[in-house]
């Protein structure tokens, strides 16, 4: 939790529980903190949060968890969720938190960051954690809202909200976003011979957006649809450097129906119907031979996803001390293509059209042994058609021993389920299918406290174990080919901490150190991207009461190891944003600095990349304006 005392979460249990009571350490990011901290994005929200933190190659954005962000790995190990909506597509299981995720952060009510393995309600890709991202409604603006933000790179933002509730119950919220962005020049060593290594007019992006819901007695129907393209300047695959051909786009767009009633007799049902559409298009521009530079190829590589289901829930409060959760859920991904060609001259390299369909069934009871011991058990069975079965239980004992103290003992287990893209991806150059692939499993054992110190003071500490099973892994065959292949065992165990406070005055504050090791079982190397230690520092404090705050990040993350063996430099990022509140009626403005220190640094590369490390952005800005009326 963030400053703001937040009574209850919904993502940790699927209905609404106190956060001392969830059955997992637990995070809340709110529309405040976005404001306050000048926000730009899902990832920037995240990596603010203890234990978290992101990877950019300059194309997508990647999330790590507890020490574990491997590269290339499309975020599949994070189940992201809006309003309970799995967004986690239906080719690479991704789930998009950079600008590719197709909400706008304005939009975001708050983000519960639930971490641990959650397969016992919610099956594949709970993984590490489950990112639940809850949106505004309609009475939460009454009204019309504008927003523009100019920043660094020549990058221009709007959005348009309009909300409301008729007085006959009706409550609806309708908007669009749209981005633009020139992005920066990059230098790149490995092609220091070729543009003298520099990518120019390459990182460039633009994204459109449109979100809306509307509900009335018991039914809400959300829909969402977000274009994204993106310039890649890394030049990954062996493509050639500063070619602004080389991009990728990506379309979402989901239907979801909810229903929620009261049945009486404390007897809740909640009913989804959803659809979900993606579309992958990259362009790969190639020299048909690389050593004499001769007949430039555009390799079109492409994918479509498309995926229906429905779930069912019932919530039962039982013999005063029980409260049982019963669910089934059916998922049908009835288009799963991937391929690819080079356009001209044509050449056919893959072309496959799959589907996929699974089943599960979960049940949970909450058990108050005694007015300050809680028993949380679930368990979840998921049927595949690929692999068969795979049932995953979760045990947490609640102990109040002291006023305003919780302690957590968590027992978990997760798996994650191989995806089309991992399974069926062939093409006759690089790559072989491995249909036989065993889906990844997880054993997590964690204690976590909670203490409230004092009414402005609070405490809390965790320590983590967990072991991963038949890890899936791009890996080079004696043939020479790659195939993602069952090859690696992890171990990971770790520590965090968080004390967070208020002062007389209004000044918040709060700071965070993790400290952790992950690595591979069989060698006990530390695993790439993975850092030893971070500590984060917020501080929000009033420079005018009620008309002007200025919040203050920094984060420090200890070294990496890269693929090659080599490391990152340890990174400090500052960043600071001033927000204004109600200038005149209405009108909101802030003005964010972000590596404020103009910190050089940059992330681990994937195997795709000739780069072992990919360089950030050094210092940047960006100036917002939002009038409501």
């Amino acid at each position: 939790m963030l400053f703001q005392e937040i009574p209850s979460v919904y993502g940790a249990s699927r209905y609404e529980q106190k956060v001392t009571e969830a059955p997992s350490s637990v995070s809340i990011v709110t529309s405040a903190d976005i404001k306050h901290y000048g926000y730009r994005n899902l990832g920037e929200i995240l990596e603010s949060v203890p234990g978290l933190y992101t990877t950019y190659d300059r194309n997508y954005s990647y999330l790590g968890m507890r020490g574990f962000a491997r590269a290339g790995d499309y975020n599949t190990r994070v189940l992201l969720l809006v309003d309970g909506h799995r967004l986690n597509d239906a080719v690479y299981d991704q789930a998009p938190i950079g600008t590719d995720f197709p909400v706008d952060v304005d939009l975001i009510d708050r983000v519960e960051i639930i971490r641990g393995p959650s397969s016992s309600i919610y099956g594949t890709n709970a993984f590490l954690g489950v990112i639940n991202v809850i949106t505004k409604r309609g009475r939460d603006l009454r009204g019309s809202e504008v927003s523009g933000e100019y920043g660094s790179y020549e990058t221009y933002r709007g959005r348009y909200t309009y909300g409301n509730r008729t007085r006959d119950g009706v409550e609806f919220l309708l908007s669009g976003s749209y981005y633009d962005s020139l992005g920066d020049d990059h230098y790149y060593r490995p092609f220091r011979h070729s543009h003298r290594g520099i990518a120019s007019n390459c990182d460039d992006e633009r994204f459109y957006g449109l979100f809306s819901k509307a509900s009335y007695q018991d039914f809400t129907l959300m829909g969402v649809f977000h274009s994204r393209e993106k310039g890649i300047p890394t030049a990954p695959w062996d493509v050639i450097f500063n070619d602004p051909s080389t991009r990728t786009t990506d379309h979402r767009a989901f239907l979801d129906l909810k229903y929620d009633r009261e049945l009486g007799d404390r007897l809740d049902l909640s009913a989804h119907l959803y659809y979900d559409h993606y579309r992958y298009d990259g362009d790969y521009a190639y020299w048909q031979d690389p050593d004499r530079r001769w007949n430039r190829v555009l390799q079109k590589d492409y994918a479509r996803g498309e995926m229906a289901g429905a779930d069912v829930q019932l919530t039962k409060r039982w013999l005063e001390n029980h409260k049982l959760l019963l669910g089934s859920e059916y998922r049908g991904s009835f288009r799963q293509d991937q391929g690819t060609y080079d356009n001209h001259p044509y050449r056919l390299l893959m072309k496959e059209r799959r589907d996929a369909y699974n089943w599960a069934v979960y049940l949970q009871d909450e058990y108050r042994i005694f007015s300050n011991l809680l028993l949380n058990a679930g368990v979840r069975y998921d049927q595949y058609e690929t692999f068969g079965g795979s049932t995953n239980p979760r045990l947490a004992l609640i102990f109040n021993p002291i006023e305003k103290s919780a302690l957590k003992l968590i027992y978990g287990q997760a798996f994650r389920a191989p995806n089309s893209y991992e399974l069926f991806y062939t093409d006759r150059i690089n790559q072989k299918a491995n249909p036989d692939l065993d889906p990844e499993n997880m054993t997590t054992y964690e204690l976590v406290w909670e203490q409230r110190l004092t009414d402005r003071l609070r405490l809390s500490a965790t320590g983590y174990y967990y072991e991963i099973e038949d890890l899936i892994s791009l890996t080079r065959m004696p043939n020479g080919f790659l195939m993602f292949k069952n090859v690696e065992n992890v171990q990971a165990k770790g520590l965090e901490f968080e004390l967070d406070s208020r002062w007389p005055g209004g000044i918040e504050g709060r700071v965070s150190y993790c400290l952790q090791r992950t690595e591979d079982e069989r060698s006990g190397n530390m695993l790439p991207n993975s850092p030893k230690q971070m500590v984060k520092l917020n501080v929000l404090c009033p420079l005018i009461q009620h008309k002007l705050t200025a919040g203050t990040e920094l984060q420090y993350l200890s070294p990496r190891r890269t693929l090659r063996d080599n490391k990152t430099q340890d990174a400090l990022i500052a960043n600071l944003t001033f927000h204004a509140p109600n200038v005149v009626k209405g009108l909101d403005v802030s003005a964010g600095v972000y590596n404020l220190l103009d910190q050089d640094y940059g992330d681990p590369g994937s195997a795709e990349h000739l780069q072992d490390i990919i360089q950030q952005n050094g210092i940047n800005f960006r100036l917002k304006i939002t009038y409501s009326f």
